[in-house]
């Protein structure tokens, strides 16, 4: 792959933004593309073996790819909340404050109005790390608040993709960042993800309604099929006749972590069951939604010519839980005027 083509590919003017992409790599030969539209990853290339790079995210090779792909949220920056909120409204200091609704009646990763179709500022550039800057304005989508938001990319030597987060508002709001990034372990374009393995670090899960809103119940995953604390196949139970995956279509679930709030630590594991690379995930986040990429829909052509189907791609977004602005009782993605969000999130890679 000719990587100085491939980002001089992405170059376009958006909104009179021009949009950039560039490749950070380690040591060991292993790549990430981070384009600025959608502060996104593009690329995740690693050395598998002497000969073999094997690029373990979906996605396209110009940015045309992405303006006109069917599925919108392939390895973006989400925000200002990521995944759903109830009813596109929420409540701060008795005003309601009324969002996008693109999910039905509900929002889902901030409505049409969210980080993935903005430009971002690259505010510096090293051999391997980019970061980046944004200001949501008030009222846009619903959200109260100028809330600026930074992210930074860091690809260290041990294999670990580090993404720290940043939000400060001028006033209070909520916010709730992750990545979504696709993966498939086995090479993006290689087919089906349910023969890899997953791990998630949690013994509880949220329930959710039809519409994949959560019913502010958090259910034991033993004797469920949302038991992954070791590891198994996704194919496993993901065709249980239970409600829960029904109502998610397969596993498109938040997970609440074991852990101590804050902390740095794992949150789950996947390994591809052909290339026996390894996909560890740790986060300073309360929770994670394993997505076995059940609305894939076969309408993307990738970087290798192959058509995205059904669940050739599942996203580890490490989060808060989905509509915890509605549900008191969840870890609190309130925002105050004037404080700092801060979060982290490591995706580290290695051969098993």
């Amino acid at each position: 792959m000719d990587l100085l083509s491939v980002s001089a590919a992405f170059k376009k003017s958006i909104n009179k933004k021009v949009v950039q992409h560039y490749f950070i790599q380690n040591n060991r030969g292993t790549k990430v593309g981070i384009c600025n539209y959608g502060a996104r990853i593009t690329h995740f290339i690693i050395q598998n073996s002497p000969a073999l790079f094997c690029d373990i995210v979906l996605g396209f090779n110009d940015i045309d790819g992405y303006l006109n792909a069917n599925e919108r949220y392939h390895g973006i920056t989400v925000g200002p909340f990521a995944n759903r909120i109830g009813g596109a409204k929420f409540n701060i200091q008795s005003k309601d404050y009324f969002l996008d609704a693109n999910d039905g009646e509900n929002t889902l990763h901030g409505g049409s109005a969210g980080f993935h179709d903005e430009v971002w500022e690259i505010t510096s550039v090293n051999a391997n790390s980019v970061a980046l800057q944004f200001t949501h304005q008030h009222l846009k989508g619903g959200f109260p608040a100028d809330i600026v938001c930074k992210v930074v990319f860091t690809l260290t030597d041990d294999n670990e993709l580090k993404i720290d987060y940043q939000a400060i508002a001028n006033q209070n709001t909520f916010i709730n960042l992750t990545n979504h990034a696709y993966f498939n372990l086995n090479g993006e374009g290689s087919g089906t993800i349910l023969n890899h393995q997953v791990q998630i670090n949690a013994e509880r899960f949220v329930e959710i309604d039809e519409s994949s809103i959560p019913t502010g119940k958090i259910l034991e995953v033993n004797e469920t099929p949302f038991d992954f604390r070791d590891f198994k196949t996704v194919d496993k139970d993901i065709e249980a006749n239970v409600e829960q995956l029904k109502n998610g279509n397969g596993f498109d679930h938040s997970f609440e972590l074991i852990k101590t709030p804050g902390d740095l630590s794992f949150a789950a594991a996947a390994i591809g069951d052909q290339s026996k690379i390894k996909l560890e995930v740790f986060t300073t986040e309360p929770a994670i939604q394993f997505y076995s990429g059940n609305f894939l829909n076969g309408k993307d052509k990738g970087k290798t010519n192959v058509f995205y189907e059904k669940r050739s791609g599942f996203c580890f977004e490490t989060q808060h839980h989905p509509d915890s602005p509605n549900q008191p009782h969840f870890p609190s993605t309130f925002l105050a005027k004037g404080e700092e969000f801060n979060s982290t999130t490591i995706y580290k890679v290695s051969n098993s």
